[in-house]
């Protein structure tokens, strides 16, 4: 029975390309299903072989470690550099969007905490 390996929401390319190689590597039996029309299913990576099920885990957990490690450092390095984003340069770069998201956020908080003040009384 095929067994899912990767949920494909949000992975990008590049990601995906290094699972693949991986797993071709490691000569794990495998097909991917694409994403639904409408958005409603992500896509997968499936595994043809349950057996090879925690073989391809410890694979895909290491891999994971070593790109988590890497976006780290690149992300540290890119704070020391000063190219990074941060909340200063999204507003300045985008003062309307920041502006438009901060009202957002705090329409939802109000709104969540209207009943309270109104029960309180």
């Amino acid at each position: 029975m095929a067994k899912l390996l990767l949920n494909l929401r949000n992975v990008p390319d590049d990601e995906l390309a290094d699972v693949r190689a991986l797993l071709d590597d490691a000569r794990i039996d495998y097909y991917e299903t694409r994403p639904g029309t409408f958005g409603i299913s992500a896509g997968g990576v499936w595994l043809r072989q349950e057996a090879e099920q925690a073989r391809a885990k410890a694979l895909l957990a290491e891999y994971q470690a070593r790109r988590g490690a890497r976006a780290r450092a690149e992300r540290a390095a890119a704070l020391r550099d000063g190219s990074a984003e941060t909340f200063a340069t999204l507003l300045r770069r985008r003062p309307l969007f920041v502006l438009a998201t901060l009202l957002g956020m705090l329409l939802v908080a109000s709104l969540v905490l209207l009943p309270f003040f109104l029960l309180r009384g």
